[in-house]
């Protein structure tokens, strides 16, 4: 079997079943005694166990399949959950994801797991703790090899489980001495769909009316009478020797049709993805492909090519002044527009692609710290462009280890303060115009003002004046600064020494803001805001002698004309009262050291801009005017270049130098 044309797919697929995996132990975890959700745990062990069988990773197919005989011992009520079984099957999955990754990453997909596959044998087997039904009733079909149903009927079965109907495997056997075979029949198929639906039978129901069958007949019946009632109104039928009634389960029979199979081939794999395909349908009416990132970054790439000479048209109608040009130009200045929403909205990613693995992380740290955690995720969601995707996941993670090791107390220190013992780390995002913003509030202990201080003067970054004059969130700003730490100790959890700039810095690095408020003793919160995308963003153009500059509009508070007059200085630094606050002024002609061809005039064109609670306000010569822009990222020989994040090229042919706002606000 070829195996490479189905390795993506395999990878993809997989990937799925892992998070679906995760979430479903968490919810059993609060919910024990959830059958359905053991239902869905076990398909998705079910169905990866088949895959990796077909694409020869028996590593993990072999994990997988003994992690399935544990769950289908639970779903059967031989086993009760309990957190060491648990523990035992999170583990199993840890290392289902770390062969996953190691198959996409070039490798064999191999890992020692012999001593994980005897735990779950052990557990199967009842030598770990567990607790075996006192009686089981409802026994498993141990044989239906008559009964052979396709796709349409397994999924009507699945479909009633999961209503709350149960299915019943009927045997019923005639007397020898019947002397009407199909009339017998007829009658045991009127009591049994009085009680429910027929939906299999063996033999056909045309065979069982032209009675080629011998004295025994095989049915399977949906309904929510107990087997009990149906047993004794099937035996008031006469002629009846012997009724047999045992539960169904459709996972148990699909998995003893596997498995006889001793030998798969490729069309095993696709009829798998087909059906995980059809489940998703069933979830949801839309139709979706799967398409490579990478075509969609050279699609990107060929649309900013296209805004661009988009611009230097636009540019050339004005110039020309004719009509047609004009007309025409406007016209595809408006479908690009349309097209342009559309790439971007292609490029958009659900952000819970990064929440998802927030759950298993908390429920592992709260566990290594001895506290309790109640982890709430709103506004999963929500969309952000890829690329932001990609990078923020990281901080997300430093801010929540943060809340869990130095935010939120211990249930002993929480129940002498009249908390609840269970501490709520609560992971919100939502839209808010063309950014996106991600809090993480947690009800900790929150920032001890005077030890923040302390430590900030310690270290010099602020003075014993600066600190009695500074407000709540500039001194929980100072957190932030390289190698800042109130921490005690340094833990393996969070922090290291390390402290929270690296957070501040990726997310800077974005275009994004990062802000603090906190309450001591009743917790913090630690928001993020983000741009939707970083690949075409709106700019304010501004002159700055003969060049030209860009300003992202999403920093920019507004622009005035200040009278040179109204300029005061403070320490050296040229200042403007700004609408009742104290705004420094930086001028961008000194900043990027612009040869001076033009004459200063008598006012100061700024442009006032924020990060976070500061603001500052650029000196230009002059606005141009607000434009989307593509932004283009300078190459690997000119990085690090001070307060400029890119560039872009104009309508008319020029570069313009596109300003890091945040690098010019101290």
């Amino acid at each position: 079997m070829e195996v490479d044309q189905y390795l993506g797919v395999f990878i993809e697929e997989s990937k799925e079943h892992l998070q679906a995996l995760n979430q479903h132990l968490l919810e059993l975890e609060k919910q024990p005694e959830d059958i359905g959700v053991v239902n869905e745990i076990f398909r998705s062990a079910h169905t990866l166990k088949g895959m990796s069988a077909t694409m020869g990773y028996q590593d993990l197919a072999n994990l997988t399949h003994q992690m399935e005989n544990v769950l289908d011992a639970i779903r059967n009520h031989q086993i009760k959950i309990n957190p060491e079984i648990l523990d035992v099957v999170f583990e199993a999955v840890d290392s289902l994801e770390e062969m996953v990754l190691d198959i996409e990453s070039g490798g064999a997909g191999t890992k020692e797991v012999s001593e994980l596959v005897s735990q779950l044998a052990a557990i199967e087997s009842g030598e770990a703790p567990l607790q075996v039904a006192a009686a089981v009733a409802e026994e498993k079909v141990s044989d239906t090899s008559g009964l052979i149903l396709d796709e349409f009927e397994l999924s009507v079965l699945r479909e009633s489980e999961e209503k709350g109907f149960q299915t019943f495997y009927t045997k019923v056997t005639l007397r020898e001495d019947c002397m009407l075979k199909a009339a017998r029949v007829y009658m045991v198929f009127e009591v049994l769909e009085s009680l429910g639906e027929v939906v299999k039978s063996n033999p056909e129901v045309s065979q069982l009316e032209d009675e080629a069958f011998d004295l025994t007949f095989e049915v399977l019946l949906v309904t929510k009478e107990k087997k009990e009632l149906i047993e004794e109104k099937v035996l008031k039928v006469s002629e009846i020797d012997a009724v047999s009634i045992q539960n169904f389960f459709v996972d148990t029979y699909k998995h003893a049709q596997d498995e006889g199979k001793e030998e798969v081939t490729a069309s095993v794999l696709e009829e798998k993805v087909q059906e995980t395909t059809n489940e998703k349908k069933a979830q949801q009416s839309n139709k979706t492909i799967r398409v490579n990132i990478e075509r969609l970054d050279i699609l990107m790439n060929l649309f900013e090519e296209l805004v661009i000479d988009r611009g230097r048209l636009e540019q050339i109608a004005e110039d020309v002044k004719h009509p047609e040009l004009h007309e025409t130009v406007e016209r595809m200045a408006r479908i690009s527009g349309d097209l342009q929403s559309i790439v971007l909205t292609m490029r958009m990613v659900s952000i819970d692609q990064v929440f998802n693995r927030f759950p298993r992380m908390v429920r592992q740290l709260a566990k290594d710290l001895g506290k309790k955690i109640d982890l709430q995720i709103e506004g999963a969601e929500t969309e952000l462009d890829r690329t932001v995707i990609d990078e923020i996941g990281d901080p997300l993670v430093h801010l929540i280890r943060n809340s869990l090791d130095h935010g939120v107390e211990t249930p002993e220190v929480r129940r002498e303060l009249g908390k609840p013992e269970t501490g709520t780390i609560k992971l919100k995002a939502y839209h808010s115009g063309n950014h996106v913003f991600i809090d993480i509030t947690d009800d900790g202990a929150g920032i001890n003002r005077k030890k923040v201080t302390e430590k900030a003067i310690k270290n010099g970054l602020i003075t014993k004046e600066q600190a009695a004059i500074m407000t709540d969130n500039q001194v929980f700003g100072l957190i932030m600064q390289s190698g800042f730490s109130t921490a005690d100790t340094i833990s393996d959890i969070s922090g290291r020494g390390v402290g929270l700039d690296v957070v501040r810095n990726t997310i800077e690095s974005l275009g994004g803001t990062i802000t603090i408020n906190s309450e001591e003793g009743k917790g913090s919160v630690f928001s993020i805001e983000l741009p939707l995308t970083l690949s075409i963003i709106s700019v304010l153009l501004v002159e700055i002698q003969k060049e030209k500059y860009a300003v992202p509009l999403s920093s920019i508070i507004e622009t005035a004309i200040i009278p040179k007059a109204d300029i005061m200085y403070v320490h050296n630094q040229a200042v403007i009262d700004f609408r009742g606050r104290v705004v420094p002024l930086v001028s961008l002609k000194d900043v990027f050291q612009v040869p001076e061809v033009k004459e200063e005039a008598d006012h100061y064109s700024v442009v006032i801009i924020k990060k976070g609670d500061k603001s500052a306000g650029l000196i230009v010569d002059g606005f141009i005017g607000q434009q989307e822009i593509v932004l283009k990222s300078l190459g690997n020989y000119l990085t690090e270049i001070f307060a400029i994040s890119g560039a872009t090229i104009l309508g008319d042919g020029q570069v313009a130098l596109i300003i890091d706002s945040n690098a010019l606000i101290k």
